[in-house]
């Protein structure tokens, strides 16, 4: 099984909403800002190739067609997901599986694009099965007042349309290799993909365990709606780590990708770190 880490662009988001309660002083420690307190994300995907010749994208970034609404966050150093995938000599229409962890802009805005001669949508990876929870669809069909601004019908109507969402409604195995798994906190439902590979288990912890800083469970983001679940399933993902010394990938943090973890008293800490093949990366 091959798996490829591709960082689809980059984004500024303000420090106080990343790390929320905790104070600048404590988190400009851990992870950089600027001096508008602006915090480089990545937006960061991974491209899985199966023996059984499944090719298996997990989130997909921003896209293009909301960058105007979204200017606040300062994109940059945006791809063109489906002309990386062509330079892997994979086509987009290979793709078997989009896994969606959640319907948030900033995981989910490749999905469709829009034609520039007519504005019309279209799927970009047009042959692929769309896994989202179940959970996360209903709360994405009718956000709360703290998520309404991060979603988008136009990222997900045309996979709707074509009879290629599958919804998730527990722990599910997608394939021997992959496990689909549910974690809520930061938004409902969202899937944390854990993957298997004879040397360990790599777990795409996306906003669960958005940054390497992250992996401390009272550093909690603004942007999760349940601050206290998402201390929970923290705890939850992170202890298994720690016993299984499975990998932790970053979905968000634009200087460390993957690393195991450990835990010093009651403290958890990043430990070593695990290189993946790397399209893109920023500097």
């Amino acid at each position: 099984m091959d798996i490829q880490i591709i960082d689809t662009g980059y984004f500024y988001a303000d420090g106080g909403a990343m790390f929320g309660a905790i104070p600048k002083t404590a988190w400009s420690r851990r992870y950089p800002s600027d001096e508008a307190n602006g915090c480089v994300l990545a937006m960061r995907s991974l491209l899985i190739r199966t023996d059984d010749e499944r090719i298996i994208l997990i989130d997909n970034g921003c896209g293009n067609k909301h960058l105007k609404s979204l200017s606040y966050y300062r994109f940059f150093k945006l791809i063109d997901l489906g002309e990386k995938l062509r330079e892997l000599n994979i086509q987009p229409e290979m793709i078997t599986d989009v896994i969606l962890t959640h319907l948030h802009f900033d995981h989910c805005g490749y999905t469709t694009q829009k034609d520039e001669s007519d504005g019309s949508l279209f799927l970009s990876f047009p042959n692929a099965t769309h896994w989202v929870s179940r959970k996360q669809w209903e709360n994405f069909l009718h956000p709360n007042a703290l998520e309404k601004d991060s979603y988008f019908m136009e990222n997900m109507q045309a996979v709707v349309n074509a009879g290629l969402l599958e919804l998730v409604d527990t722990d599910t195995l997608l394939c021997p290799q992959i496990e689909l798994r549910l974690y809520d906190g930061h938004t409902p439902g969202q899937i944390a993909p854990y993957i298997h590979t004879p040397e360990r288990t790599f777990v795409f912890a996306g906003d669960v365990i958005p940054l390497v800083a992250s992996v401390s469970p009272e550093w909690i983001s603004a942007y999760d709606t349940c601050p206290l679940i998402s201390y929970d399933e923290k705890i939850r993902m992170l202890e298994e780590a720690v016993r299984e010394e499975q990998a932790i990938i970053y979905c968000h943090d634009a200087y460390t990708l993957c690393t195991t973890v450990k835990k010093v008293n009651t403290y958890y800490k990043k430990h070593v770190r695990v290189s993946l093949k790397t399209c893109t990366t920023f500097r």
